[in-house]
Formats: C-alpha cells, structure tokens, sequence
C-alpha cells in the first residue's frame, strides 16, 4: 500500500479592518454650527472601528447668538468647543486645529456648510488609502432658484457648479481645490501648513494647493459634497470680493499660474490694455457696483468689476 497523505487546512479568521482615526475640525467666524456638528456625530457614531472627534474652534467670534448655540457642542460625546478671543485669520485657525487634533487624519469642513449624504463619513473613510493622503471632496447647492433669487453669491456659486464635478476637477487638481471639505493625513498637514501670512479673506487655499504641488502629493478629487447654503447678502459679498482681490494682488508673485483672474490680467498687461481698463473703471466701477449690490445683479457685470477692479 502506498503511504498515507494528509492534508491540512489552515483556517484564516477574517480580518477585522484597521481603526480608522479621525478628527473633524470645523473653524467658525460669527457662524451657528450645532447641527452641522450634530449630523456629523450621528454618522460617526454609525460607523464601527471609527475612533473619532469633533473640534470646533471660535476665530473670535463676536455674535453672542451664535456663540450661546455652538456652546451646546462641548456637551456632546467626542466633540470640543474652543472660545478663541482673537481672530487669527482663516490659515492660522486651521493650523491651531491641526495641533489640537489627536487622531491619524483630519477632515475640514466649513461651519457654513451642511451634510447632505447619509454615506458622508463612510465614504471618506472608504476611498482613503495609505497612498492617497489627501482628498477634496467638493460641494453642492441646497437652495432652489427661487430661494436664491437676487442674491449675487447664489448666482455665481451656481454658475461653478458644473465645473464641480470629480472628473472636471480632477483636470486641474491642484488649483481647484478649497479648504471647505478635505481630508488629509495629520503628519502631511502638520509638515506644510497653510501659509499664516494670508490674514484676509481669499486665496489661502490657493497658494496651500501651489505648495502640495511643489511637495509632490497628490490631491484626489471625489464625489463627496457638502452642502452650501448660506449665501450673506450682496452688500457683504462685494465687501469680500474687494478683500479677496486687495490678497490676490499682495501675493500676485506667489499665485501666478494659480490664479485664472491673474493670468487673465497678466495677458492684458501684456497686451497693454492695463490703462484703459483702469480708465474703464474709474468712468463706470461705481455704477457696476451700484447693480452689483442691488436686488437684480448681474453676473456678467460681475465678471467684468473683477477684472477692472483688479487693475486698479
């Protein structure tokens, strides 16, 4: 007879996946945060392996409404809210986050922004791997027309929304990209900082995406949106566009290539058409504005004061 053979199955117990480890850091300026916060937890709570936080830091707040309603988020299981006196600027709040924070990664998210996925968190955790340290996921409008109707900021957000997209972003990674709604591994953030120079409002996420290039990370573009609907009136959004363009031309040297209002200029500089344009807007720039902040504006003639208004 021939020998015996035996067999051995070795049995594999199936792997529990990896604690995946999070911090969610929400700076606010003036901005009711609770239930962006609330939404958040219940689908962190969800999610089995997940050791989570919730940090929401006060860049200063000055609004005693807004201050009272974020209070209530101390109480809540995993969360953190920090009263700050001092507005720092929006890179400096996000750098203080990141050293507060505890865990691997960090999510930011805007506190004017609301959860619109039942999957949201999920899907982060899901598509995160240990080759894809940063992800953006984008954003999406809430409101309908007739809610955004006369309100310049609706219209031009929804004018870029079909520009949103992952696919349509993903074409230029680097200079679509905001600090609304991104993921990304602590070390890496913590190595390269956002830029604590950019005290006004605009274009810090910019020169951040400049400098993630120029450190070879790759920025993944997702389909992951949150919601944006909180839309200030055409008053204090004109107010912001003049800060953002006073920041766009104090960093001009460093956003070159970054910035398609500034390669626009650029060409017309070189085209020579600066002083007309300057001539253009000291003869019409108050009567654009005038429309601009009124209750029919036009987007065109929006378009058109930021390009005069920047070579001014």
């Amino acid at each position: 007879m021939g020998k015996k053979r035996y067999f051995c199955i070795i049995y594999h117990p199936p792997q529990s996946p990896k604690m995946f480890s999070l911090s969610i850091l929400i700076p606010t300026y003036n901005s009711p945060c609770l239930s962006l916060v609330e939404a958040l937890a219940r689908q962190a709570g969800a999610i089995a392996d997940l050791r989570y936080e919730v940090i929401v830091a006060e860049d200063g707040s000055t609004d005693t409404t807004s201050l009272e309603v974020n209070r209530a988020i101390g109480q809540l299981a995993h969360c953190r809210h920090i009263e700050r006196k001092v507005n720092v600027g929006r890179a400096a709040i996000r750098n203080f986050l990141a050293r507060e924070a505890q865990y691997e990664y960090l999510l930011f998210i805007d506190s004017h922004m609301s959860v619109v996925r039942n999957d949201y968190l999920k899907r982060y955790i899901e598509l995160t791997h240990p080759q894809e340290t940063l992800l953006y996921g984008g954003y999406t409008i809430t409101r309908t027309p007739s809610e955004g109707r006369g309100n310049l900021r609706y219209a031009y957000e929804l004018s870029c929304l079909d520009n949103q997209s992952a696919e349509k972003r993903s074409r230029q990674p680097y200079s679509n990209f905001h600090t609304s709604n991104f993921l990304v591994r602590r070390d890496i953030f913590l190595s390269h900082p956002l830029d604590e120079r950019f005290k006004h409002y605009g274009y810090e996420d910019v020169l951040w995406g400049k400098t993630i290039f120029l450190a070879g990370i790759p920025i993944h573009h997702i389909d992951n949106p949150l919601g944006f609907d909180h839309f200030e009136s055409n008053t204090r959004f004109m107010e912001k566009t003049d800060e953002a363009l006073s920041t766009l031309r104090t960093f001009s040297s460093e956003l070159r290539g970054y910035s398609r209002l500034l390669n626009l200029t650029d060409r017309l500089s070189r085209w020579h058409l600066t002083p007309f344009l300057r001539f253009l807007y000291r003869l019409t720039g108050k009567a654009i504005r005038r429309n601009l902040i009124g209750a029919s504006p036009s987007l065109t003639l929006f378009k058109v004061y930021k390009l005069l208004r920047m070579v001014s």
